[in-house]
C-alpha cells in the first residue's frame, strides 16, 4: 500500500504528512483511512502529547476532495462518502491530545475544514483558504457547519456560495489563523506550539478538548444527517459529475 500520510516523532510531537504532493495531497478514500488509523495511533500513545498536521511540499497543506474519485459516484456512494467523512472528522474531534495544522499552502474544501477541526492554525503569507465545492458541482454540509462555528451565518453564507478562496491575512484577521509567519517557519513555529502545550497537564487538556467536543456535537450530528440527505439528492440529479468533469477538463487545458 501507497504511504498516502507520513507520520513522524519530534520529542511529544506527533507529525503527521499529508503526501501525495503531486495531487497538491487531495485526498481519497485509502488516504483518509490512513489518516485516521495515524491519528488514532498517535493518540493513544502516552509519549505523545500533541500533534502537528501538515502537507507534503510547498504548494499546499491540500486541495482536499480529490475529483477524480468523486467524480464516478452515485446517490448510494455518495451516502458512503459522507459516512467516511464522519469518522475522519471525529478522529479529530475525540483526539486527547492538541493538533495544530501546520499551512503551507492551499487549504481548500474539505482540507480547509480539517484545517478548522484542529485547535491551531500557523501559516504564512501564501496560504489561501476556503470552501470552493460549489465551484466543482458538490453540495456542502459539513463546510457550513464547521465555518458557521468560527465565523456566524453571514461570512458562511459569503465563502459557501461564491466559493471564493482567502488570503493568509483575511484569514488570519478573522481569527483563523493562529500565527503568521515566513514560509520556512511554518513547521518550527507548529513544532514550537505543539512543545508549549505538551508541557500542560495531560488529564486537563484531554478534558477540555472533551468539553469542546460536547458543545458542538449537536451541530456535528446534525450537518451529517444532512449531508446523508443532501449528497444522496446531489449525486442523483448527476450535476456534481457533470460539474467535476468540466473543471477537470479546464485544469487539463
Amino acid at each position: 500500500m501507497s504511504d498516502y500520510i507520513l507520520v513522524d516523532r519530534q520529542d511529544r510531537i506527533g507529525i503527521v504528512t499529508l503526501n501525495r504532493p503531486e495531487v497538491l495531497n487531495a485526498w481519497h478514500s485509502d488516504m483518509r483511512r490512513q489518516l485516521i488509523d495515524a491519528l488514532e495511533s498517535l493518540a493513544a500513545d502516552d509519549g505523545v502529547r500533541a500533534v502537528v498536521l501538515t502537507g507534503a511540499g510547498d504548494r499546499a497543506f491540500s486541495a482536499g476532495q480529490d475529483l477524480n474519485e468523486t467524480r464516478s459516484f452515485d446517490a448510494e456512494r455518495a451516502k458512503s462518502w459522507v459516512g467516511e467523512w464522519e469518522r475522519l472528522y471525529d478522529t479529530l474531534r475525540s483526539s486527547p491530545k492538541p493538533i495544530i495544522a501546520a499551512l503551507n499552502g492551499v487549504a481548500a474544501g474539505s482540507a480547509f475544514q480539517v484545517a478548522l477541526l484542529c485547535d491551531f492554525r500557523i501559516a504564512h503569507e501564501g496560504v489561501r483558504m476556503g470552501q470552493p465545492e460549489i465551484d466543482s458541482g458538490i453540495a456542502s454540509t459539513t463546510g457550513p457547519w464547521i465555518m458557521r462555528e468560527h465565523l456566524g451565518l453571514a461570512r458562511t453564507i459569503d465563502l459557501t456560495l461564491t466559493g471564493r478562496l482567502m488570503n493568509a491575512d483575511e484569514a488570519a484577521t478573522l481569527g483563523l489563523i493562529n500565527r503568521l509567519v515566513a514560509a520556512d517557519q511554518v513547521l518550527p513555529e507548529a513544532l514550537a506550539l505543539g512543545e508549549m502545550l505538551a508541557a500542560k497537564p495531560p488529564v486537563a487538556m484531554r478534558l477540555d478538548r472533551q468539553r469542546f467536543k460536547e458543545m458542538t456535537e449537536p451541530g456535528f450530528r446534525d450537518c451529517l444527517e444532512a449531508g446523508t440527505r443532501i449528497q444522496a439528492e446531489a449525486y442523483a440529479s448527476g450535476e456534481p459529475a457533470r460539474m467535476m468533469e468540466a473543471f477537470l477538463a479546464r485544469r487539463k487545458g
